[in-house]
């Protein structure tokens, strides 16, 4: 993983020069009438240096006499968004976090950490990588606990973590098109199939929880030894085979993670040092990449730091191809080892002095709330602050709001002994939702779990294509006409919503979406769209001018 560098001295110079007409002209982004100071609503939360991406732009627009947009450009860079890690080794992360949150404290700001290395992550699409098991989950988390220390920061906790669980790999489940709803509740296509063999994640298990009380203990340890042997198995039935196995397989993913723990940390390429394939850590001979991606480019060994910030859910022709889906006992296996590394995790950040931990929950048009707050449950929620929504994604304020609400009080429900599953979803009609909250949750704010929203680029709210106008729209993916959307702050005026965030970085690419053509051309905006994590110039400046509310 490239690391985020600071800005170079001619860029600096050049803005340096120009920041007086930049001043000036970023009066045409003044704050609405009535909206609150940017000044007072962020004045507690942390901006991270830019890269250099955003200042060319800027440069080239003051040449060119656009003084606006380039003003604009320079306020949302100079806005508070959230730093990312992932791929690092523990000794990198360590020492970055450390760095982050010492910058952080020297200015009186609250750092927002996206922590982005679970293994398996992103069903090996545009944002494949992660820890190579659980064990080296664990020292990576250990080290990001090291870095913080006693200073303060905000935690997002793997996105996507729970909202994607490996059996969810292979089965549809995609971002933004509500099709987990088809298969679990509406006995779409499989839908009876998929149910009985999904993953016991989205099941609540009263041997799990008791009386709600949220706690795995020995089930969980169970559930991991018994991970451990399965894989064990399927190595020993597979051995007489590696040699035979298909390219695009890689026959050391499911060892157990014992026989990864004591490998030595992988050397990460410098920031413009050339990519290099990555190598088996067992044989030092190169590795073949995991199922999901494609075969015939090399694969760099790491991405830019912001290229972490992307999390799309389907995989476009000809960019990667999704992992197909896994057996009962393979998803069962999978899922208990995410939910085991995303409780190791809650319980060694959340205790922190100064840190409050956020956990995976997806968006409201993706799963319905009995789903996502099983999964919490399963994730360890009872013991962090809460859970986080809508992060690179476009849902409006309102609907993440409400589905907040929704989670946060069907956890109250279960905490005190009732089931998830009667509580009611997204797609109740509103007046009938209320009326039961109002029966069935007597809890105050602050004994309920908290939330936080991603408002980066949620503005003008999802985009909805045409009806038919592409084989697969991917509106996750760079879709045309979106805007910033509120300021990060921590004064929401919601006394469950803890606070209002940019955890992805407005501006970087979300891939090369092809939606359903075999392009290289985007067919909606007729361009070939930046690699994921790289700035997308075209698309920052729609951002900044449809920012709603204005800058």
């Amino acid at each position: 993983m490239r690391r985020r560098r600071t800005i170079p001295t001619k860029p600096m110079a050049i803005l340096a020069a120009i920041a007086l007409p930049l001043s000036t002209a970023a009066a045409g982004y003044a704050v609405a009438p009535g909206e609150p100071s940017p000044a007072r609503a962020l004045h507690r939360l942390y901006t991270p240096p830019a890269g250099t991406g955003p200042f060319h732009q800027m440069t080239r627009l003051v040449r060119h006499g656009d003084r606006s947009a380039a003003a604009a450009l320079l306020e949302m860079v100079r806005t508070p968004h959230a730093v990312w890690f992932g791929d690092d080794t523990p000794e990198e992360v360590e020492q970055l976090v450390r760095e982050t949150t010492r910058r952080a404290v020297r200015r009186g700001h609250v750092p927002v950490l996206a922590l982005y290395n679970t293994p398996g992550r992103d069903c090996g699409s545009y944002s494949a990588g992660g820890a190579q098991g659980t064990a080296e989950y664990r020292k990576w988390i250990d080290a990001v606990a090291r870095g913080i220390g006693h200073r303060r920061a905000m935690i997002v906790l793997e996105p996507d973590s729970l909202a994607l669980l490996p059996s969810d790999c292979g089965r549809g489940v995609s971002a933004g098109r509500g099709e987990d709803f088809a298969d679990e509740l509406e006995g779409g296509p499989d839908g009876a199939q998929n149910a009985e063999e999904a993953s016991e994640g989205d099941a609540f298990d009263s041997r799990l929880f008791g009386a709600g009380a949220g706690v795995l203990g020995g089930e969980l340890a169970r559930a991991e030894a018994q991970a451990d042997a399965q894989a064990q198995e399927q190595i020993a039935r597979r051995g007489a085979h590696r040699a035979a196995a298909p390219a695009d397989i890689d026959p050391v993913k499911d060892l157990p993670e014992e026989e990864h723990a004591d490998t030595p940390d992988e050397v990460h390429a410098e920031p413009d040092a050339p990519a290099e394939r990555p190598t088996d850590k067992l044989t030092e001979n190169p590795a073949e990449k995991p199922i999901g991606t494609v075969t015939d480019e090399p694969e760099p060994v790491s991405k830019p730091a912001s290229a972490l910030t992307n999390t799309p859910m389907d995989t476009p022709l000809g960019t990667a191809r999704k992992a197909p889906a896994l057996t009962p006992t393979e998803a069962r296996a999978r899922n208990a080892a995410r939910y085991a590394e995303l409780n190791y995790a809650v319980d060694k950040l959340e205790p922190l002095p100064g840190t409050k931990v956020y956990l995976d929950g997806g968006h409201t048009d993706w799963h319905p709330v009995s789903s996502i707050v099983s999964r919490l449950l399963h994730a360890g929620v009872d013991n962090a602050t809460g859970f986080a929504l809508n992060v690179s994604h476009y849902q409006t304020d309102e609907d993440n709001a409400w589905y907040g609400r929704l989670i946060s009080s069907c956890l109250a429900y279960v905490a005190d002994g009732g089931n998830p599953a009667e509580c009611p979803d997204q797609r109740w009609p509103r007046l009938r939702a209320e009326r039961w909250l109002e029966v069935n949750v007597l809890n105050e704010p602050e004994e309920m779990k908290h939330f936080v929203t991603d408002t980066s680029r949620n503005g003008r709210g999802p985009w909805l294509p045409r009806a038919g106008s592409h084989a697969d729209p991917q509106s996750w993916c760079n879709p045309p006409g979106r805007g910033l959307g509120m300021r990060p702050t921590t004064k929401t005026g919601d006394p469950l919503q803890d606070a209002a965030l940019w955890v992805k970085t407005p501006g970087e690419s979300d891939g090369q979406c092809l939606r359903g053509t075999e392009g290289p051309h985007d067919p909606e905006r007729g361009m070939v769209d930046p690699e994921a994590g790289e700035w997308f110039p075209e698309q920052a400046l729609e951002l900044v001018r449809n920012a709603q509310p204005a800058l």
